[in-house]
């Protein structure tokens, strides 16, 4: 190492687009699209249209009275008349040209299920419940598997 000073190699570190080794882009410059997994509320809906789904197709004129919705808790100052249990739904009945309404609360209904493959009947237990109320029929009339209390 007498002499010359040694060259060094030019920077490329900086220059985008750098082909290492020949090999060229080892993937996709971005993934391509996707669907994310649904999150809880996104199932806990479904479990709910797939449970009034059942129910329409047996009505034959359909819920045109009644709405459904749901809620994530029910509100924290309840009624007078109302029991101290936590509700997992609760009827509004039809007022002053307002429709009926069925409120779901979906944190309540899945503490109340034992098991997440317990939810699929529960919500339809309740949904059939709150629809036949709001209807003034038995549940049976709307769900003839109708469960019922369990407890």
């Amino acid at each position: 190492m007498t002499g010359s000073p040694t060259s060094r190699p030019r920077d490329h570190a900086h220059q985008g687009g750098r082909d290492r080794h020949g090999r060229g882009h080892r993937g996709p410059m971005s993934w391509p699209p996707t669907p994310g997994a649904r999150t809880r509320s996104e199932l806990f809906d479904e479990l709910v249209l797939d449970a009034l789904e059942r129910v329409e197709r047996r009505l034959p004129g359909g819920l045109s009275g009644v709405e459904l919705a749901v809620e994530l808790v029910p509100p924290s100052d309840p009624a007078p008349w109302e029991p101290a249990q936590v509700p997992l739904s609760r009827l509004f009945p039809a007022d002053q040209g307002l429709p009926a309404r069925v409120v779901l609360y979906r944190r309540p209904i899945e503490t109340r299920a034992n098991d997440p493959r317990d939810l699929p009947a529960l919500i339809n237990d309740i949904v059939v419940e709150q629809l036949a109320g709001a209807l003034g029929v038995e549940p049976v009339v709307l769900d003839p598997q109708y469960r019922g209390e369990d407890d």
